[in-house]
């Protein structure tokens, strides 16, 4: 195996172990906003538009987060500069 293979498997594995646990996170700490927001309508039903507000707000930010981690797997497929640099200096 030549070193662009292992370069090219390498970036597959670590673009997929990125977007997998990048995505974990995201989902669990979405997944507990919700609940903790649902509960706070519940014991104060006056306070709605206040509360989703705030909670479109929070899961922004926190979806900005596996957002990063999908540009990161896109450049690690795509525009690769250790893949470009190994064909620079390979001379293709």
């Amino acid at each position: 195996m030549d070193n662009l293979s292992l370069i090219a498997i390498t970036s597959i594995i670590t673009s997929g172990l990125c977007i997998g646990i990048g995505a974990i996170g995201p989902a669990l700490a979405e997944g507990r906003a919700l609940v903790q927001a649902l509960s706070s309508i519940a014991q104060q039903p006056d306070e709605t538009s206040t509360i989703t507000r705030t909670l479109f707000v929070g899961m922004a930010m926190v979806e900005s987060t596996a957002i990063y981690c999908f540009v990161v797997t896109m450049i690690l497929i795509f525009a690769n500069p250790f893949w470009n640099y190994f064909l620079s200096r390979a001379g293709g």
